[in-house]
């Protein structure tokens, strides 16, 4: 008996010790797990909404060069990291390389701007067109005024006899001696030609160095040239009477003489024919040509035919395009950041020469996805980071929302573009950046840190160290969030309670709780 009483102590004893060493350790656990956790208070404070994306900077615009036509490289303008304004020649090639088609542009381009500047220039064309109706109308109403032909030609037969009596007189005067009294008429006659001929230059000073006065100009110029040539003429008669006549002052006289016998034959001929009325041949020439002359008018008198002139437009653009291919100019302003070209190359079509890039914007392109493309418009701010660019942060903002979506493989986004607004020397295009879209700003409202937030049964949930270092598990529900925290909205959750953000996993995986089930809204 006193055996058996011994065992049951020994036993009892065996068990008092296991289950205080159980409660040893579990308590033990419970202090390491407490010393592991990781937690904040709940609070107040500002919350900035964001989504986020990644993208690649480029620069607001760039352009690669290449050549238009074959030919070699005569001189390269820039190097890299020269800034050119627009229209700015980079490069151009040997005149003397140049393929056939380009040098007779060159050609062609003077033709073409003549002929455009021959329309353009309506005004004389229209007073051309006019004066040529004018003269064929006049020219019309003469032939069919019978009277009025016959007594022209009647006039231009006694002109022409006249023309004759005075070369047969000079000739004769040439070839012999004169008495002293025809030597007196013909001193006195040149000193009257002398003097008309002064009188006609005086007249004509005033207008010689003046092109806006045209027709004073030119009729002023005719009345001179004809008083020239009588002066001349009296002075060659009065040498000849004088005895003083050349061999080539006679043939001159003879040639004349036959001029005027030839013209008094002519003139003869057209009074027979006129005398009996007008040919029915030359008035029906006639007639043709005031229609004519009257169709031009039609066809001018509201200035160029527009079709004429885009034909011009069109062959000097064509020709200029052609010339344009012997340079390489910058299309825009901006900085020239690949040079593959030098002088004494030879190329071809597609030969790439330079690079442009435009640098006075940067900006980065965004995919984001369908689901917050919504919340996302022009103007909000941007945040930007980059691995390049180690501590700082930079400013941006929306310039543009693609309203198209693209879709690859079943997966739909849409462009967004942003501007950095305050980039420096240290913001190069190619840099790849993490961006945050600011969508809203919440001022005063209850922060719940992302990472304290868990899944349990489908419902959210964050873990609350209480007094005594027990964990409670609350439901919450959520608002906006940014990458960091999110909006409290609902849940038995108050400022200063403290967070577990990182919960044992075999709490919430359970679904159960070191103190009881999660606590739901509105308890």
């Amino acid at each position: 008996m006193k055996k058996w009483m011994i065992a049951i102590l020994i036993i009892a004893a065996l068990v008092a010790g296991f289950v205080g060493l159980q409660r040893y350790n579990a308590q033990k656990a419970q202090e390491e797990m407490l010393a592991n956790l990781q937690t904040v208070p709940v609070e107040y404070d500002t919350l900035v909404a964001t989504i986020g994306a990644t993208g690649t900077v480029r620069s607001n615009q760039q352009a690669v060069l290449t050549w238009q036509t074959t030919g070699s490289v005569e001189q390269v303008n820039v190097q890299i990291g020269d800034l050119v304004s627009v229209d700015q020649e980079l490069a151009f090639l040997e005149q003397t390389s140049l393929p056939q088609a380009v040098i007779l542009a060159q050609a062609d381009l003077v033709s073409a701007k003549k002929a455009l500047g021959d329309l353009l220039n309506s005004q004389l064309q229209q007073a051309q067109a006019l004066q040529a109706v004018e003269t064929a109308q006049q020219a019309l109403e003469d032939l069919l005024n019978p009277e009025l032909q016959q007594a022209l030609a009647l006039q231009a037969i006694a002109d022409a006899e006249q023309a004759v009596d005075y070369h047969q007189t000079r000739l004769r005067n040439l070839q012999s001696s004169a008495g002293q009294s025809d030597i007196d008429a013909a001193e006195a006659q040149l000193v009257l030609l002398e003097d008309a001929l002064n009188k006609a230059r005086d007249k004509y000073k005033p207008y010689e160095d003046k092109p806006e006065d045209n027709l004073t100009r030119a009729n002023l110029l005719s009345k001179l040239s004809a008083a020239q040539q009588q002066y001349d003429a009296a002075v060659r008669n009065l040498n000849a009477l004088k005895g003083v006549a050349s061999d080539t002052d006679i043939a001159v006289a003879q040639a004349a003489l036959v001029t005027a016998q030839a013209q008094l034959l002519d003139a003869q001929r057209q009074y027979e024919r006129l005398k009996d009325g007008p040919n029915p041949a030359d008035v029906a020439l006639a007639e043709a040509q005031l229609a004519e002359a009257q169709r031009e008018w039609e066809r001018l008198k509201d200035g160029a035919d527009p079709d004429d002139v885009l034909v011009a437009e069109a062959r000097i653009a064509a020709a200029q395009a052609t010339i344009d291919q012997i340079h390489i100019t910058a299309p825009f302003a901006g900085l020239v950041t690949m040079v593959d070209v030098k002088p004494g190359d030879q190329v071809s079509p597609g030969t790439v020469a330079f690079r442009i890039d435009d640098f006075s914007r940067l900006l980065v392109d965004l995919e984001v996805s369908e689901v917050d493309i919504n919340q996302i418009q022009v103007g909000q701010e941007v945040m930007l980071t980059f691995d390049a660019i180690l501590a700082t942060d930079y400013r941006g903002k929306v310039v543009d929302v693609a309203l198209v979506g693209n879709s690859i493989q079943d997966i739909v986004s849409f462009t967004v573009t942003v501007e950095i607004v305050d980039a420096d020397q240290s913001v190069k295009p190619g840099m790849t950046s993490a961006v945050n879209i600011v969508i809203s700003q919440l001022e005063d409202t209850l922060l719940l840190p992302n990472r304290a937030v868990r899944v349990v049964n489908g419902e959210r949930v964050v873990y609350i160290l209480r007094t005594g270092g027990t964990l409670e598990p609350v439901a919450v529900s959520l608002g906006a969030s940014s990458g960091t925290y999110s909006q409290g909205v609902g849940g038995d959750i108050q400022a200063g309670d403290v967070v577990v953000l990182n919960p044992p996993s075999s709490v919430f995986q359970s679904g159960g709780a070191m103190s009881g089930p999660p606590r739901g809204m509105g308890r």
